[in-house]
């Protein structure tokens, strides 16, 4: 798959493609109701398809300060769209004076001229340029004078999550938030994940017997409520069962919220400097403070027990 940033890295001889616009964070199931449906109809007119979305988030230049936290990072949603058959994703950096082009000229400038759409795949709800002036019903009109299609999907999903809110980007920040990492994996259709570095911390896990590897965590990135989660950890291509502690740490007066995995049953693990990926399947307890540390250690134990066989209830 193809990944480009900026028009300027499209290719001088591409040629028509069916296009899908949006945020897409998350990348969850009512956007891969979109974008599958995108790569279908590119299938069925032989050419291409490619995804545009921003950098950053849309919000953060029209009103900065808002900038939700992110579900999944732009590499992360490349890989996740690249899974589902895309070819090409263009992100375009959203700046102030791209957020001031009119409906129009987003049309001819990103539309017409680079991408050559020969197709336009977009929920019913979707709004672009200068104040979001622009919906699917200008750009049909649109597609009539400058020869693509315009198809509008239907992306509201339900479940039991959010008690039957149709999933969205913004209900899964919100269960995530409140620590209900099963709910935003039924949105999402996979847990959710949290990524960063590996770095140097108090090191108490380790001398508890519990060695855990601190995740420096990417900027706004969505983080679950303070507590206890099973999960895994992703880490030199492998895939391991872990007991996940996120907060800040109140038995030792901490301060910093952290998010720290241990790889559980693993020994001599060295992952200091390495990316590393967190997955949440199971929320297991809030955060505590107890009266002993042999009273710390017996819940930890006890955490690490029951992390253990939810994780093993998935294989």
């Amino acid at each position: 798959m193809q990944r480009w940033r900026g028009l300027e890295d499209i290719p001088q001889d591409w040629g028509r493609s069916v296009v899908t616009i949006g945020s897409y964070d998350g990348v969850h199931r009512g956007h891969q109701l979109i974008i599958r449906h995108a790569v279908d109809r590119a299938r069925e007119l032989g050419v291409p398809a490619v995804v545009v979305t921003f950098d950053p988030h849309p919000s953060e230049v029209v009103r900065p300060g808002s900038h939700p936290p992110l579900l999944a990072p732009h590499h992360r949603r490349a890989e996740l769209m690249a899974g589902l058959g895309v070819d090409a994703v263009l992100i375009l950096p959203f700046t102030t004076e791209f957020s001031k082009l009119s409906p129009a000229d987003f049309v001819v400038k990103v539309l017409v001229d680079k991408l050559h759409a020969k197709a336009v795949v977009e929920g019913p709800n979707f709004r672009f340029g200068h104040k979001a002036a622009g919906n699917v019903e200008f750009l049909t009109e649109q597609g009539k004078v400058y020869d693509f299609e315009v198809d509008v999907v239907d992306l509201y999903v339900t479940g039991e999550a959010g008690g039957g809110e149709p999933f969205s980007s913004t209900l899964t920040r919100r269960l995530v938030a409140e620590g209900d990492v099963a709910g935003a994996r039924e949105i999402l259709g996979r847990p959710h994940r949290v990524e960063g570095v590996v770095v140097r911390g108090a090191q108490r896990g380790r001398e508890l017997g519990f060695p855990t590897a601190n995740v420096e965590t990417l900027p706004h990135t969505a983080i679950p409520a303070d507590g206890v989660y099973a999960g895994y950890l992703h880490a030199q291509g492998e895939i391991m069962p872990a007991a996940i502690s996120v907060g800040t740490n109140p038995q030792f007066d901490g301060t910093e919220r952290t998010v720290e995995a241990y790889a559980i049953d693993r020994v001599g693990l060295d992952l200091y400097g390495l990316h590393v990926a967190v997955d949440f399947l199971a929320y297991v307890r809030g955060q505590a403070r107890f009266d002993t540390l042999d009273a710390l250690l017996e819940q930890m134990a006890d955490d690490v027990q029951r992390c253990r066989e939810l994780v093993a209830a998935e294989a």
